[in-house]
């Protein structure tokens, strides 16, 4: 089993352990404020190779790279004057860019999956940190098997993962909860490959224009969380559910009671306040704790679209899609 170390209580230790594994070529599990990441060096092939073993994730879903600034992210990729705005203004935060690589930059092609560009982002917190000890980009997908819920605390890694990696940091629960926001800049404007922890108004706010939406599927896979099915549990799930069947797990939102729910398997509230920030925050952990009751399927109540439900919905319809 991996061995966990704390770096609330023991940051030094849990550096200098995560460098010398890292350094070896190896992938750890690191909290960052979106959802626990499984890290190893960007430049390392067989590193990048152990990523997608470990996940048991498809070669073609690229991966994101994270730096510790954005003196360090210009070492390795192109900015064009909108992403260096978006950049200043979100990071370090949950916003990954996608940009096109440096010609000399040594992120390894495994990475972006044979695209030129790559998703990269500075994360906030201990994850920071590690990366500037470390002295390289980590390239750092969520620390799950491919497809199935992402994890928030240290518990759900090692539940999942523990048996095939050998450092678990434990930071706490995941403040945002949610993977980050990726946009692209496409001749001046910005576009949403996944809607995430950054609330897309803020960056219309910022930028004055509107942030241009998918239309619909069949796009190319160039950034994480792009595939159809994803973010999956082992249970079914069934979305804007009015009532309860017996025995389904349910999940709902804004305190408000369904038809049924006293026969469920267990009943969640992602946020009985109506928050959508904090149902951000609850929900693959929720998810998690349904899937555990063993139910055949997870009902969710209605959650609004505006804001950071955008992201929350997009996740379950991911959640909610046939699988192969």
């Amino acid at each position: 089993m991996a061995k966990v170390i704390d770096t609330r209580t023991a940051p030094e230790a849990a550096l200098q352990e995560a460098v010398a594994v890292l350094g070896r070529g190896l992938p750890i599990a690191i909290p960052t404020e979106t959802v626990y990441g499984l890290a190893a060096d960007a430049t390392n092939p067989e590193a990048i190779a152990r990523i997608y073993e470990t996940k048991g994730r498809p070669r073609f879903n690229p991966l994101i790279c994270h730096v510790a600034d954005l003196e360090m992210a210009d070492r390795y990729v192109r900015f064009d004057p909108l992403s260096r705005i978006l950049a200043e203004a979100f990071w370090p935060g949950p916003l990954t860019l996608i940009l096109p690589v440096r010609p000399d930059a040594p992120i390894h092609p495994l990475v972006r999956a044979g695209l030129e560009t790559v998703g990269i982002r500075v994360p906030d917190g201990f994850a920071n940190r590690l990366i500037a000890a470390f002295g390289r980009p980590l390239a750092a997908p969520s620390a799950n098997t491919s497809g199935r819920i992402s994890p928030t605390n240290a518990d759900h890694v090692n539940a999942d993962l523990g048996d095939r990696i050998e450092l678990i940091l434990d930071g706490g629960a995941a403040k945002v909860g949610l993977e980050s926001t990726i946009l692209k800049v496409v001749d001046g404007s910005v576009h949403l490959l996944r809607p995430g922890g950054l609330n897309v108004a803020d960056v219309e706010r910022l930028t004055g224009s509107k942030v241009i939406r998918p239309k619909g599927a069949g796009a190319t896979i160039e950034a994480p969380g792009m595939l159809a099915s994803h973010y999956a549990p082992h249970a079914g799930v069934r979305l804007n559910a009015r009532q309860v069947t017996p025995g389904e797990a349910l999940i709902r939102f804004g305190g408000t009671a369904l038809p049924g729910e006293e026969r469920a398997a267990i009943v969640l509230d992602l946020s009985p306040a109506g928050d959508l920030r904090e149902a951000a925050a609850n929900l693959f952990g929720y998810m998690q704790e349904a899937d555990a009751t063993g139910a055949r399927t997870i009902a969710f109540s209605p959650i609004p679209a505006t804001g950071l439900g955008e992201a929350i919905n997009d996740r379950l319809e991911r959640a909610a899609a046939p699988r192969n």
